[in-house]
């Protein structure tokens, strides 16, 4: 019998920590990191094929997505290859999507689908973020003003009582949080198939 593998998605405003959170996951509990695609243009530093996989309308379309959604007027969107690549191995999975994404996820997956939405107490913290990651002053304000961005600043009633919400302002809290969550989600009576 194999344990039932599961993917943990990790949803919130820009700035609420969502990279940082899937990138401690991977590291500190051995998940396969699901790269989404998308075809906005690379921030500084990111690397096509390790932050996303950065695409142009015509090979977006050529894919085949589990979930796709336009944020900001770029496309984003993650395959179910992407999972199966992770699950295959033997791994528990991390993908980085947005709150239309987690409901995705959770209507095609079930309880394979650990959803975690990210908050912050202070709003103001999300810009300073983003502003200290390199995001350019104009992208900033365009995402600030979206309604992806005000859509994705609370969680959706869709996932009340599913999603587990963790308000991301001491890093040592969230690790703390975040590490009981995993133990709980991988402890569960049932996880086999």
């Amino acid at each position: 019998m194999m344990n039932k593998k599961h993917v943990f998605i990790i949803c919130g405003a820009a700035g609420s920590g969502k990279t940082t959170v899937a990138n401690y996951l991977c590291e500190h509990h051995h998940m396969h990191r699901v790269i989404t695609h998308t075809t906005r243009q690379p921030r500084p530093g990111e690397q096509d094929g390790v932050d996303y996989h950065f695409e142009d309308a015509a090979s977006m379309a050529r894919l085949h997505l589990l979930e796709k959604v336009t944020y900001d007027g770029a496309q984003y969107g993650s395959s179910y290859e992407g999972l199966q690549e992770g699950w295959q191995q033997g791994q528990d999975c991390v993908i980085v999507l947005d709150t239309a994404g987690a409901r995705t996820y959770h209507q095609k997956l079930g309880d394979q689908a650990v959803i975690i939405f990210l908050t912050v107490s202070q709003l103001t913290v999300l810009a300073k973020r983003m502003t200290q990651r390199g995001d350019q002053h104009t992208a900033i304000e365009s995402r600030l003003h979206s309604k992806e961005y005000r859509r994705d600043l609370n969680l959706p009633s869709e996932l009340a009582g599913i999603a587990h919400v963790i308000t991301n302002d001491q890093w040592a809290a969230t690790c703390q949080q975040l590490d009981q969550l995993v133990g709980k989600i991988l402890a569960a009576p049932g996880q086999k198939c």
